[in-house]
């Protein structure tokens, strides 16, 4: 079963059609985060480490994919981002990543969209609401572009490493590769939920004054 799934996966890297995979997922993944563009990409980097499919070609693709999607859900969030985001249910994880996509834009800006190409459903949630609450077109595709190339670099980077690391066994390149994603990702969001408790103010208890007794006074 494995080298079936090897040989699959081997052919798939060594076609063309791996680009446009790249790119359609890659961009898909920028409105609609169920789908894993990670995976994809850091398993062609591993690949890649073989020379099939090439690096550079890797890297090029999977950003311009992620550019598009993240435009894709800018223009959605300029249209009807805000009652989709009005309709966001209290309590709900959409309603939260909505929430922080907020209190991080009015903090940091445009920076916060490099970030959020690392929080898992961050991306989308900052996008839409950068759409919606009309942050200007020009400056959104600058910050578009060094997510995309960051996050293009560190995926097929991180599969590349992997490659190499087990270019006998390309499978275990994958595990070691997505494995190294998924930790990167998982501190990520540890030192985010530590940032924002330590943000979080304490409520203040009052201090009721003792009571006195007559002799006492």
């Amino acid at each position: 079963m494995a080298d079936a799934i090897l040989h699959f996966t081997e052919e798939l890297m060594s076609s063309w059609w791996i680009y446009l995979a790249l790119f359609g997922f890659a961009a898909l993944d920028g409105f609609f985060p169920a789908v894993p563009s990670e995976t994809l990409v850091v398993t062609a980097g591993v690949f890649a480490a073989t020379g099939e499919p090439n690096l550079y070609g890797v890297i090029a693709i999977a950003a311009a994919g992620a550019f598009v999607g993240d435009h894709v859900s800018y223009f959605l969030g300029r249209g009807a981002g805000g009652r989709l985001i009005a309709r966001t249910k209290p309590g709900t994880k959409r309603h939260a990543m909505t929430l922080w996509a907020r209190n991080a834009l009015a903090e940091r800006g445009g920076l916060v969209l490099v970030v959020a190409r690392y929080v898992p459903g961050g991306r989308t949630a900052v996008t839409l609401t950068m759409g919606a609450v009309r942050y200007p077109a020009r400056k959104f595709s600058f910050f578009a572009g060094l997510a995309a190339v960051s996050w293009g670099l560190y995926c097929s980077l991180v599969g590349y490493l992997g490659g190499k690391a087990f270019e006998e066994n390309p499978l275990k390149g994958v595990i070691l590769g997505i494995g190294l994603a998924l930790t990167v990702t998982v501190v990520v969001e540890v030192v985010r939920h530590q940032r924002r408790r330590r943000r979080t103010p304490r409520p203040e208890v009052e201090v009721e004054a003792p009571l006195t007794t007559a002799g006492e006074r």
